[in-house]
């Protein structure tokens, strides 16, 4: 028995991926393969904990089988990351598998199970580890009506991306602003100094050793991608080479939440 589906693929961030440039860095998207389908991220340069924030829409989604076996156990999803090389093709950076949340046509698009939540999947190159992806999937069946009947893409909309889909509300982190601040001293490392820089603006308040950089972040703090720092060389006519890189991977210890005003007034006068 045939049945139709669309898949919504929700890709919104990856962390901790594999270095696959001289620079420490990678140039990062994500190919998804779905039955005979596959769609890809935009590429985004240089990072490795790259935000995609895009919705890929797989149309016309043919699988046979009964519905109650589709609704169970529908098929993998395979998600693999690439580095975009300037010339050549892409360099494979790691796999992984995912399984989608499936809505029939008879079955009501609400919670608990809809929309789905963002979750994060490992990441394998080889037998090794490569990151996480954070994303999340939903397989909805086109009953009779057709596409008129599926729920609705529930924006933002970004008219500066063109044709891309962010990932819905509902389904995207809820954002705060947050201002990220590292302070750093000189080191000595063999026969170099090494001082932080990240081209931001500087605090001259702190002798110029604190780097800070206003981000917008979620407000779960399990969302929160890893802090990266590389340390490189500067050689002649504008080269770099990395000297090396260590990666912070949770910010939550760091975290600083001004305390509530209204609640220490209550306190003093209380």
């Amino acid at each position: 028995e045939k049945q139709v589906f669309q898949l919504r693929a929700h890709m919104y961030q990856a962390r901790s991926l594999f270095a696959a440039d001289s620079s420490g860095l990678s140039d990062p998207f994500a190919r998804v393969f779905f039955i005979s389908q596959s769609q890809c991220t935009e590429v985004l340069n240089e990072t490795l904990c790259p935000t995609w924030d895009q919705l890929l829409v797989f149309d016309n989604v043919e699988l046979y089988g009964e519905a109650h076996e589709m609704r169970n156990d529908p098929p993998i999803i395979v998600i693999e990351i690439y580095d975009q090389d300037t010339v050549g093709k892409a360099d494979f950076m790691g796999r992984t598998f995912a399984k989608p949340v499936v809505k029939m046509s008879d079955e009501h698009y609400c919670p608990p199970r809809f929309p789905p939540q963002l979750e994060y999947y490992q990441i394998y190159r080889g037998n090794s580890t490569a990151g996480d992806l954070l994303a999340a999937f939903e397989l909805l069946q086109i009953g009779p009506g057709g596409k008129s009947d599926l729920p609705p893409i529930d924006g933002p909309t970004d008219m500066d991306r063109g044709p891309i889909l962010p990932v819905p509300l509902g389904i995207r982190p809820v954002l705060s602003k947050y201002r990220v601040e590292v302070i750093a001293l000189e080191h000595q490392i063999s026969m170099f100094s090494v001082t932080w820089d990240r081209g931001t603006s500087r605090s001259p308040a702190l002798d110029n050793q604190c780097t800070f950089a206003s981000q917008d972040l979620p407000e779960n703090e399990l969302l929160h991608p890893p802090l990266n720092i590389r340390v490189v060389d500067c050689r002649a006519f504008g080269r770099y080479t990395l000297v090396g890189s260590h990666a912070v991977s949770s910010l939550r210890k760091f975290i600083y939440r001004p305390p509530d005003k209204k609640a220490q007034h209550w306190n003093m006068t209380g």
